[in-house]
């Protein structure tokens, strides 16, 4: 028997019209299709009725599979000849942890290809219309984990974060936004930095939050906003076409998706303290 194929495909934040053509492809042909939680159902209808589809999704402290069982999961079906489509959201090789995938791929022999999806940093911030870079406001980017392992202290380079020219978008921080805004602050970053958290970016389900750094914890958690949710901190996201790079601090004029009651449309200013 032949030994199947395994493509890692990127589905995107979750709106199928930002799936590549080339994964659109790849779904077209699976015969199983092995994917994360985060997939959203419209991403899911792209491939055909005929199949099979496995979901190996994880959440916080209910993990339907651990790693090393999606690994021989994938060695399983593509020895049996399959043609398989493992759909992570996001980008694979954007805290997809792919590489522990093919590697035990590689160790049976067996081929795979990547192909690239929006990561959700790009989508989200597209979808709420903010900048990640812009030239006075941001000049770098950084992508970065929010999530601890077992429950450990976030270990970053929180003073390299702390730049007030850098954009930081931190993936799966929602329990630990109070680390993530106490530290930042606490090396230099100001409490005023404005800051976006996204829920559900890109879909018809999503919820957006504007605020201040200082605020995010106590905000984050009134919203009650369900995951996935992304966290945006920097000057970019306080732009708004036609200010000036000094203005930042000033009301965004973007939309705000305020905590408790506030009305919608209202929009929250960055004002200094």
């Amino acid at each position: 028997m032949a030994i199947g194929h395994v493509a890692l495909v990127g589905a995107g934040p979750g709106d199928p019209e930002l799936l590549t053509m080339k994964a659109v492809k790849a779904l077209a042909q699976a015969e199983v299709v092995v994917h994360d939680r985060l997939v959203s159902d419209a991403v899911l209808k792209v491939a055909p009725d005929s199949a099979m589809r496995i979901s190996v999704g994880k959440e916080a402290g209910r993990h339907s599979y651990k790693q090393e069982e999606i690994n021989d999961l994938l060695v399983h079906l593509a020895l049996q000849g399959k043609n398989i489509v493992r759909l992570k959201g996001g980008d694979p090789f954007v805290f997809g942890r792919a590489c522990e995938e093919i590697e035990a791929l590689e160790a049976h022999g067996i081929t795979w290809s990547v192909v690239p999806g929006i990561t959700a940093a790009q989508g989200c911030a597209s979808s709420a219309r903010v900048p990640l870079t812009h030239r006075g406001l941001a000049r770098s980017l950084r992508f970065v984990t929010g999530h601890c392992r077992a429950d450990q202290p976030l270990d970053l380079d929180w003073k390299g974060l702390a730049d007030p020219q850098t954009t930081v978008v931190f993936y799966m921080g929602h329990a630990t936004a109070p680390q993530l805004s106490a530290k930042l602050i606490e090396n230099g970053l100001p409490a005023e930095t404005p800051t976006l958290c996204i829920s559900q970016g890109t879909t018809p389900q999503e919820r957006r939050m504007f605020t201040r750094l200082d605020r995010l914890p106590v905000d984050l958690e009134r919203a009650h906003l369900p995951s996935p949710i992304l966290i945006i901190v920097g000057n970019a996201v306080g732009w708004r076409p036609g200010q000036s790079t000094g203005d930042i601090g000033d009301e965004t004029g973007l939309p705000s998706c305020e905590p408790d009651s506030a009305g919608a449309g209202q929009r929250r200013r960055f004002g200094r303290t």
